[in-house]
């Protein structure tokens, strides 16, 4: 059986990726998840992941590493993990391999915190940017494939790599359009999303450095946590 090592639903981003993507397409896993702990980080990972980093999927004797050599290694087995249409598929590649590499400044100005709501303290240029960016592209494989997901009519992969923005989107009410705001709450309406949530709002931990970043970031107005 597949085991996917994971850490705080509330927090990792990264760990929601494969995690959503396996769940909407029914794929058997088991689930561990290691929560962050600070400084111990490293040890607490390094048990499992050659980098010290989550997520990181375990196939038997095979070890993969990176969310995206994650989505790649399931594809040669699950074809419907990418758009079986050429034109989309080389789309929903283009977009989710901009998203894995790009977009900094949502990263670090909208820390994934699912639990909370959050009014920023300022909107920096570059973070503005990004957001309208994701906006754009987010109209851009809404229009040009039909909807309701980025690449036509069924969730793939390129979904499972925005999936973190909309929590984002949620915590943070960036400016976006109506259409990107209506692919926003088709996300989170989703089974595996709301799965996602739940478990997210019922963690006990709480890590400091993640904390910070969000009480950095701007005034709480909500944290719905229950723990």
């Amino acid at each position: 059986m597949l085991t996917l090592y994971i850490a705080n639903k509330n927090y990792s981003s990264w760990s929601l990726r494969p995690w959503i993507l396996m769940t909407q397409l029914g794929l058997t896993f088991e689930e561990k998840l290691v929560p962050f702990g600070g400084q111990e980080n490293a040890s607490r990972f390094s048990s499992f992941s050659p980098t010290a980093k989550v997520p990181c999927l375990q196939d038997g004797e095979i070890l993969v590493w990176d969310s995206l050599a994650i989505i790649e290694y399931l594809a040669e087995q699950v074809p419907e993990i990418w758009p079986a249409d050429r034109v989309a598929r080389a789309w929903a590649r283009c977009a989710a391999a901009e998203m894995h590499s790009g977009f900094g400044a949502i990263r670090n100005g909208c820390t994934m915190n699912c639990g909370l709501r959050v009014r920023l303290h300022q909107w920096p240029d570059s973070l503005e940017a990004e957001w309208r960016r994701i906006d754009s592209l987010w109209q851009q494989g809404l229009t040009r494939f039909g909807g309701p997901f980025l690449a036509g009519e069924h969730f793939s992969a390129v979904d499972a790599f925005f999936a973190p923005l909309a929590f984002r989107a949620q915590s943070y009410a960036p400016p976006l359009s109506a259409s990107a705001q209506a692919y926003v709450q088709h996300l989170l309406a989703l089974p595996g999303m709301q799965a996602w949530y739940e478990a997210a709002l019922a963690e006990p931990w709480r890590d400091e450095e993640h904390e910070t970043e969000a009480r950095e970031a701007g005034v709480w107005l909500e944290d719905l946590r229950t723990n």
